[in-house]
C-alpha cells in the first residue's frame, strides 16, 4: 500500500498518557503534604489508561480519515476517487448523505461536500477541509 496523500486520525495513542500523569502529579502532591498511598495511585493510573484504551480504539476506527492514490476512507467507509466528480462549489443538499455511516457530521469536523459522477452529492468531513480537498484534487 502507498502512503497516503491525506491522513487524520481520530485520536492519537498518546491520549493513554494522560491518566498516569495525572496520578503521578496526584502522587507528588500528596509526596509534598506528607502521607503518600504509591499503591492507590498507580492503580488509579491503570485504571485510567485501561478506560481510555477502548475510546482512543473508537475513535482511531470510525473518525480516521485517509486518502490514498486511489481511495477515499471516511472512517470504516471508502470511496473510490474516480467516483468524485468535483470538490470546489459544490451546494450541500438537505439530507445529503454523510460518509462514514453516521447521521451528520461528527461533531468538531467541518465538512466538505462532494458531487460524485452519478450527480449526487455527499458530505465528507475532516478537521482541515482544505488539505482534503487538496489530496482529493491530486492526480
Amino acid at each position: 500500500m502507498s502512503e497516503p496523500r491525506f491522513l487524520e486520525y481520530g485520536a492519537k495513542w498518546t491520549a493513554l498518557l494522560y491518566g498516569p500523569l495525572f496520578a503521578l502529579a496526584g502522587y507528588l502532591a500528596e509526596l509534598a503534604t506528607g502521607a503518600t498511598h504509591a499503591v492507590a495511585w498507580v492503580l488509579v493510573g491503570l485504571g485510567l489508561a485501561a478506560i481510555t484504551a477502548p475510546w482512543v480504539h473508537a475513535r482511531r476506527r470510525f473518525l480516521t480519515v485517509r486518502v490514498t492514490d486511489t481511495e477515499l476512507w471516511q472512517g470504516r467507509e471508502s470511496l473510490p476517487l474516480t467516483d468524485i466528480a468535483e470538490t470546489r462549489d459544490v451546494g450541500t443538499p438537505a439530507g445529503a448523505r454523510v460518509l462514514g455511516g453516521g447521521w451528520s457530521t461528527p461533531r468538531k469536523y467541518d465538512e466538505l461536500p462532494l458531487r460524485l459522477t452519478d450527480g449526487t452529492v455527499v458530505l465528507a468531513w475532516a478537521k482541515d477541509t482544505e488539505a482534503l480537498r487538496a489530496a482529493l484534487e491530486r492526480s
